[in-house]
């Protein structure tokens, strides 16, 4: 494919000069015909020999495997010219339109003989997902500059598009705010209230009594105490809903998006205490399901496998989440279940199921609603809109409060939150839960 240049239009308008002056000079009529006849000819006669010159170039996209939602990243061309001329080009990149592009997408280079340039630009992918590229549309200047030959380098690729690790260790860091995680730690220790046995010290003035260590008292004549540690190797085991109510949208971002990396945010905590951890992602049926495990390469093991994964317009199935669960996994755990309750079925059909996980399991259902319902039922109604809005909360509030009382009712844990504080709040109870001893 050809596109006349600057260069070839430039010198088919030197034609129009002498044509203006045919009325005086008819003869001028016929040379013009005949430069514009050579001059298309030499145009086309410069593209049948340039487009040979596409070999002397090659094209080459350099891109990460993994991109992260949310994140600038770069997509890199490397163009190598091999020719003994310069070369002058233009060059399109063909990305996924689903993406944001945050930079210029063509460039117009010159490149020496023997030597190479590089383009580069930006994304930010908005979704999960697979995502695939294009061929890369190069456009290079002919031997005589008349025309552009066009062609098209490489071959489609694909990306994936992964939860972003980076947020969820900002959710986590701005969760404990200037207090870290470890801090935060060793502060639970100075209660005593883990279970697993560390060391023996002399009383201090408010130690209970229950932690005395009588043998040791009368072996050094002194009160001594028993000194615990938040219990390590514990199971912790995140249940993600991906049924039709994690579909809403809060703030352009899905329910569920914000319940991932907040599970991810959740997971960076146990590796830091040395729990294990597992996921696992259900709607009407299990989608996803990483035994518990512990460490960085696991966690990175989680985001691989979360990275297609869309809540669906279906209810989930509880029933059949649970009865995995309790199928699959043996050692008494803590099964966080990340869902949204908003009606007494739905409710029903939970508070039914969670009886497959007790009492060999620890349940805390961590319930997200679309705002603060409390908040909106405080404020006087100023319209019959208003009112009604209220009238529906409410409704809403007292469902929820039922459901919840219930669960702890069988020995659950509950939590009800919005999508701004579910990090937040879902790590305080699993650090309460652990100073306590609960799992």
């Amino acid at each position: 494919m050809l596109t006349f240049s600057n260069r070839f239009y430039f010198l088919l308008a030197i034609s129009f000069v002498p044509l203006s002056l045919s009325w005086n000079f008819p003869f001028l009529k016929n040379a013009v015909l005949i430069y514009d006849l050579i001059l298309f000819f030499l145009a086309f006669a410069d593209y049948l020999v340039s487009k040979q010159d596409k070999s002397k170039f090659h094209v080459k996209r350099l891109i990460d495997k993994r991109f992260a939602i949310g994140e600038e990243n770069q997509v890199k061309l490397h163009i190598e010219n091999s020719s003994s001329k310069t070369i002058t080009l233009k060059v399109k990149d063909e990305y996924p339109p689903e993406m944001l592009l945050k930079s210029r997408i063509e460039a117009n280079l010159r490149i020496k003989p023997e030597s190479y340039a590089q383009f580069i630009y930006l994304l930010t992918p908005l979704k999960r997902g697979s995502y695939q590229f294009g061929k890369t549309a190069i456009r290079f200047s002919s031997r005589l500059g008349l025309v552009w030959c066009q062609t098209t380098f490489g071959q489609e690729q694909y990306v994936k598009v992964y939860p972003s690790i980076r947020r969820a260790k900002e959710i986590e860091i701005k969760a404990f705010g200037n207090t870290s995680f470890l801090a935060t730690k060793r502060k639970a220790l100075k209660h005593g209230e883990g279970r697993e046995f560390e060391s023996l010290r002399e009383y201090v003035y408010g130690d209970e009594f229950r932690h005395v260590s009588w043998t040791a008292t009368a072996r050094r004549s002194k009160l001594i105490t028993k000194q615990y540690q938040i219990e390590r190797n514990q199971n912790v085991i995140i249940a993600l809903d991906a049924g039709r109510l994690m579909t809403g949208r809060i703030e352009g971002e899905t329910k569920f998006e914000v319940a991932l990396h907040s599970s991810l945010a959740l997971m960076l905590a146990t590796t830091r205490v040395g729990d294990n951890v597992g996921l696992v992602a259900f709607g009407r049926k299990i989608k996803v399901f990483i035994p518990p495990d512990k460490g960085y390469l696991h966690i990175d093991t989680v985001v691989k496998s979360l990275h297609d994964i869309e809540p669906e317009m279906i209810e989930p199935s509880y029933s059949r989440a649970f009865r995995f669960i309790a199928s699959n996994i043996k050692k008494r755990s803590l099964i966080v279940v990340l869902t949204d309750l908003i009606d007494k079925e739905s409710s029903q059909r939970l508070l039914k199921s969670l009886k497959l996980l007790r009492p060999r399991h620890l349940p805390l259902i961590v319930t997200i609603s679309d705002r603060d319902l409390y908040e909106l039922v405080s404020k006087i109604p100023e319209n019959t809109k208003d009112l009604f809005y209220q009238s529906a909360a409410e409704e809403i509030i007292y469902q929820r409060e039922i459901a919840l009382r219930m669960i702890e009712s069988i020995g659950g844990l509950a939590i009800d939150v919005t999508t701004s504080n579910l990090a937040p709040k879902l790590l305080e109870a699993y650090l309460k839960i652990k100073e306590k001893g609960l799992i």
